[in-house]
């Protein structure tokens, strides 16, 4: 059976809040769903070559066009970042800069959903970071369902209200994919 969600984590930290943010999505939408690591992988930035521009393959020697094709084949994705040093994440940054490739043509992300999670010290760089996931992953087409944060580094994250919501948000994300619901957009 194929994977119906990927979730991707840029917290290199093994065990983080961001992965079992992510990981708690997945499992409680009930679909089958495949989880990440992007320190795991050898992905780099964009090197804006415009290679990729006729066909949306992209020519760079690494792991993205792998995951791009686990990415196409999933209908939702859930991607968690963090915050060191008041800014998203390089790993995230790097994913997302590489999702460009793949609107080139046909705009192969277009009509699947998502769900951010964002780890961090502070509020106010949280809601940044999840600003800028959000928008990267709109100008791709792909759909919002929900926006998850973990402030601090919380030791007992299922105790915090955010894991309950993350409950949710999984059971909305499969409601969206296996099209129980309309997208409000």
């Amino acid at each position: 059976m194929s994977i119906e969600i990927l979730g991707i984590s840029g917290n290199p930290v093994a065990n983080s809040n961001t992965d079992r943010l992510v990981l708690q999505v997945m499992r409680s939408s009930g679909l089958e769903y495949e989880f990440v690591k992007l320190n795991d992988l050898y992905l780099g930035p964009c090197r804006a070559c415009q290679t990729c521009v006729e066909d949306n393959i992209c020519k760079l020697d690494d792991d993205f066009p792998e995951l791009a094709k686990k990415l196409q084949e999933a209908k939702g994705l859930v991607i968690g970042g963090y915050t060191p040093y008041g800014i998203l994440d390089a790993f995230t940054k790097a994913f997302l800069e590489r999702l460009c490739l793949m609107m080139h043509l046909n705009r192969l992300n277009e009509q699947k959903y998502f769900v951010t999670v964002i780890s961090g010290l502070s509020k106010q760089t949280s809601e940044l970071a999840l600003k800028l996931i959000a928008k990267e992953l709109f100008r791709e087409k792909l759909q919002p369902v929900a926006q998850l944060s973990i402030e601090e580094n919380v030791p007992y994250l299922t105790d915090q209200p955010v894991w309950e919501k993350a409950t949710k948000s999984g059971e909305l994300l499969a409601q969206f994919i296996t099209e129980e619901i309309e997208c409000w957009l």
